[in-house]
């Protein structure tokens, strides 16, 4: 590293600090910090337990945020300043020590930059994910195979839990559905720009003729909820189907229908469960499933209203990704606009980057 690599990268990372500050909104945030001060002053306060505690990390989470910028702002100051002092004074091993410690600084700033874009309201959630195969057979379910273990790899790698809710195997290879539960912090935060149709252009390992396939297969993330949440379903707003679960599980699972499935009538939402040789576990666990599902159509109902989208353009219905396995090897999100060549480790669960590089193109 030279010195104008080194102002090239002081500039870049002065553009991130200002970002940051604009998505953490300094100064409502102050204002906000200030409300919620004079709130726990008030006697009544603490009555409500709950209300208490929500306000309470709404606080901390202000207060971390702040701290972290104004660090980050600081360490970039005093980089940028000794720069300057020992670049005028030709102070070489100064400036090798500054060109060693500014990857520590980067690193903080871009992990910053992606904790701020972490910030929705349940973006620390657990992650509810279905994967379904599109049109194409035995192609399309192989390929939802393929990123079922991309995300089971990806959370392996994070140390997070992962539980199965609803697995069908497809009849040669693949599979015909999967749900499941992503335990850890920020899961949905991170896995939420996963929602959408994913493409992938390979030689079939099923052609005889070994000719190029193209296969699709939608992602649905939805965040894990409290049972609190404030969705109200009635008996008469949906159809509830029970049939023997397929799979593993043993005898008992396969002779008694302790599988669910419940369709909701109005917006055609579809949750199925049957991990749980408990029909009743397992409907208590389906209509969770749809109450996030349904958090999820409503917050997206909302923003396409912000957006001036209509309401038939909303949903998981949109390509966002193509995997290119041949004739060359590529990874492209039309989002973020950024390709990647490193296909093999992106499918094995290495997709911090490519998530990232969405979270902040959609904040900008």
């Amino acid at each position: 590293m030279d010195a104008y690599e080194y102002s090239e990268i002081i500039k870049q990372l002065s553009t991130k600090v200002e970002n940051i500050r604009g998505i953490i909104k300094l100064d409502d945030a102050h204002i906000r910090l200030k409300e919620i001060e004079d709130m726990q002053q008030e006697p009544t306060f603490w009555n409500d337990a709950k209300n208490a505690s929500k306000v309470s990390q709404e606080k901390k989470r202000l207060e971390i945020a702040i701290e972290k910028l104004n660090n980050a702002t600081t360490s970039l100051q005093d980089a940028q300043e000794y720069f300057e002092l020992a670049n005028s004074e030709n102070d070489n091993e100064t400036l090798e020590m500054l060109y060693d410690d500014i990857s520590t600084i980067e690193e903080d700033i871009n992990t910053l930059e992606v904790q701020m874009m972490l910030s929705g309201e349940h973006d620390s959630n657990s992650a509810i994910v279905s994967i379904h195969p599109g049109a194409g057979g035995t192609e399309s379910q192989d390929w939802a195979n393929m990123l079922y273990r991309m995300y089971l790899r990806w959370a392996e790698r994070r140390g997070f839990k992962v539980e199965e809710l609803d697995y069908q195997s497809g009849e040669e290879a693949g599979i015909k559905d999967v749900s499941f539960i992503i335990k850890g912090e920020n899961a949905y935060g991170y896995l939420k720009v996963e929602n959408g149709i994913h493409r992938l252009v390979r030689i079939s390992p099923f052609d005889s003729n070994a000719k190029r396939h193209t296969s699709f297969s939608s992602v649905m993330v939805s965040p894990e909820i409290e049972d609190d949440i404030d969705i109200v379903i009635e008996d008469r707003d949906i159809r509830i189907d029970t049939y023997r679960a397929s799979g593993a599980g043993g005898q008992h699972v396969n002779k008694t229908e302790s599988a669910i499935r419940i369709t909701h009538i109005e917006t055609n939402i579809v949750v199925q469960c049957q991990n749980d040789r408990s029909q009743h576990k397992n409907k208590a666990t389906a209509m969770k499933m749809l109450k996030s599902r349904l958090y999820e159509y409503a917050q997206e109902l909302k923003q396409a209203k912000l957006d001036g989208v209509s309401k038939s353009d909303i949903g998981w219905g949109h390509q966002i990704r193509s995997y290119v396995l041949a004739p060359y090897q590529q990874i492209k999100d039309t989002r973020s606009n950024q390709p990647f060549s490193n296909v093999d480790a992106i499918l094995d669960g290495d997709i911090d980057k490519v998530i990232e590089g969405v979270l902040i193109a959609q904040a900008h």
